[in-house]
């Protein structure tokens, strides 16, 4: 049998993640256990409290999710700023992640057009910093992913998904997974860059959706795939200009 450590597996590892998955092994007893969980559940209140604080009157915003690496230079970063510029002019404020990249077009974009820039940063072990284009007084820095995308969800009349990895992946996944749910309203969800969708929904129309029949049909019109920022921000107006819909505040 070949061992596992010759194919590099867990020397990829660093010392601290060695260490979190010994931890996850080692036995505790009951007073650690409650003592870890009730400052956990202190720190995560703490956190939903001040993102409801912060957020509960800032009015109808849209979240414009996408990657932290993406240069000034590319073409997306121009276009996720051109979309947060041309929905303020439509009267809404921006939500980013608060970090560098799309993220920061997001925010440069609403500050440029005079409108709100929210930021909902995350604590990283690297990558992650809040840009320069938040307002100070919206800023808000979360340890917990999962409390951060409940104020996402919150607070936002729309989604933007630019090109990103994991985590634009999650969100996106998040608010789709919520409208097909219907845990909250049919929110309009945006996909800009056919060439970099187009792969994923292929995949899940005739993988997911023909072969393992594991969506319907319909879910494909949750969301919408355009190349041009101006018919993403019309897609958004359009949609509450013909439904008159309120904001997204009773969560």
């Amino acid at each position: 049998m070949e061992d596992q450590n010759s194919n590099g597996n867990n020397n990829d590892l660093s010392p601290d993640e060695e260490q979190k998955i010994r931890q996850a092994f080692q036995e505790k007893d009951w007073n650690e256990i409650k003592s870890n969980d009730s400052w956990a559940i202190f720190k995560i209140m703490g956190e939903f409290v001040s993102g409801f604080e912060k957020l509960s009157s800032i009015g109808p915003c849209v979240s414009i999710f996408g990657s932290a690496r993406t240069p000034p230079e590319n073409k997306y970063y121009k276009m996720a700023e051109e979309i947060a510029s041309s929905l303020v002019e439509q009267g809404y404020g921006i939500i980013s992640g608060g970090g560098p990249g799309i993220m920061e077009a997001a925010n440069k974009g609403a500050k440029k057009a005079g409108g709100k820039s929210v930021g909902l940063n995350i604590i990283l072990p690297h990558e992650q910093s809040n840009n320069i284009y938040i307002d100070h007084d919206k800023l808000i820095t979360f340890d917990y992913f999962f409390v951060r995308k409940v104020m996402f969800v919150r607070y936002s009349q729309g989604f933007i998904g630019m090109p990103g990895g994991f985590g634009t992946l999650d969100e996106i996944f998040e608010a789709i997974t919520l409208i097909q749910t219907k845990k909250i309203g049919r929110f309009p969800i945006v996909l800009v860059g056919k060439e970099f969708w187009g792969g994923m929904v292929h995949w899940l129309r005739e993988v997911v959706f023909k072969v393992e029949k594991n969506v319907n049909e319909d879910d494909f019109d949750l969301f919408h795939i355009v190349d041009d920022p101006q018919d993403a921000v019309d897609i958004i107006d359009d949609f509450y200009t013909k439904f008159l819909l309120s904001p997204n505040f009773e969560f």
